[in-house]
């Protein structure tokens, strides 16, 4: 097994080739440190298409979800995280809050958020997905790669060598 990958090493090894999140997000999951290939909803206090790309097979994906960075309601809680876990996601970043903290902790599942929020999303299966989002200063665009870790969020347009998912943090 190779040695797991962290992102300050990477910024240090690839800083021409990766974007690096403004540092907004917080680690809410039960795996700190996460990869892969990106996959991306844009949906505002709808998080429908967030449960329908969860309910595919992720194949260690990434889901970005961009919520706006509205803090109202939460775009992700447990019942998603534990979808996400069962399909094969490595990740979901969300521009927005998540609800459920505690339990989804307990999942092993990478998760980054502004914030908690106890409040639900409506549901009218609004919001479009497969395409380019940006916030925090990057561009999340389906099929480049996502790494995170307790340091922050990088993008880079391809798979950075020394990189895989899923890896556990202690």
């Amino acid at each position: 097994m190779t040695d797991p990958f962290f992102t300050a090493d990477l910024c240090d090894a690839f800083s021409e080739e990766v974007q690096v999140a403004t540092p907004l997000f917080r680690s809410f999951g039960g795996r700190d440190r996460a990869c892969g290939p990106i996959q991306t909803v844009r949906a505002y206090g709808d998080n429908s298409l967030v449960r329908e790309a969860l309910s595919e097979s992720g194949d260690g994906a990434v889901l970005v979800v961009d919520g706006g960075g509205a803090l109202q309601w939460a775009m992700f809680g447990d019942a998603l995280a534990t979808l996400a876990h069962d399909n094969g996601w490595s990740a979901v970043i969300v521009h927005g809050c998540i609800r459920d903290a505690e339990q989804i902790r307990g999942i092993d599942l990478g998760v980054w958020a502004l914030a908690t929020h106890p409040m639900k999303t409506v549901k009218r299966g609004q919001g479009l997905r497969q395409v380019p989002v940006r916030f925090a200063d990057v561009a999340f665009q389906p099929g480049h790669f996502a790494y995170a870790d307790r340091d922050g969020i990088l993008v880079a347009a391809r798979k950075l060598p020394n990189a895989f998912a899923p890896v556990l943090h202690p």
